[in-house]
């Protein structure tokens, strides 16, 4: 295999899904909440949207995805949605203060957290770490059974709206 072909194969694809170490969290509203950990949300699907408030990428894509997908399927008991800044680089920009205000700015009424590395980690977040994302804006959605059935760069929102409109 190449060295380009290793360095694209990110994701945990098909895996069983990590639980969530993230400590930054606000709730739907921004009020400052516990921790989220997915093995509260058994039997449903979860869709984790990792952004950093700096990515063109995030605001240009990211958000106006996660807002068609909220709008559209907000209201299915079936999945459950979260956004996790995922700060690896720009930490003095990236921070919880400003994840806090696109969670007010996209008009997102889904829980915010911010993901933050340690010297532990090399300064890299746990979910970028325990889902070997590749950057940001990237999407995981998790099954009911707890499995990772899509963890890439975007998403395709007709696709997954399409999917549980159908369910």
């Amino acid at each position: 295999m190449k060295e380009e072909e290793e360095i694209l194969n990110y994701g945990i694809l098909d895996l069983p899904a990590p639980e969530l170490e993230v400590q930054q969290w606000v709730d739907a509203d921004g009020e400052q909440i516990e921790p989220i950990k997915l093995s509260q949300f058994e039997g449903k699907y979860k869709l984790l949207f990792c952004f950093q408030t700096w990515c063109k990428g995030s605001r240009e894509e990211g958000f106006p995805a996660m807002q068609k997908l909220v709008k559209a399927l907000g209201l299915n008991k079936n999945i459950v949605f979260f956004a996790i800044q995922t700060a690896f680089e720009g930490l003095e920009s990236n921070t919880f203060e400003k994840a806090k205000a696109f969670q007010k700015q996209f008009d997102l009424k889904i829980p915010f957290g911010h993901d933050v590395g340690d010297t532990n980690t090399g300064l890299l977040p746990s979910t970028l770490i325990n889902y070997n994302t590749g950057g940001t804006p990237w999407f995981i959605l998790i099954d009911p059974e707890n499995d990772v059935v899509y963890n890439d760069y975007g998403i395709d929102t007709k696709n997954v709206i399409a999917h549980f409109e159908g369910m």
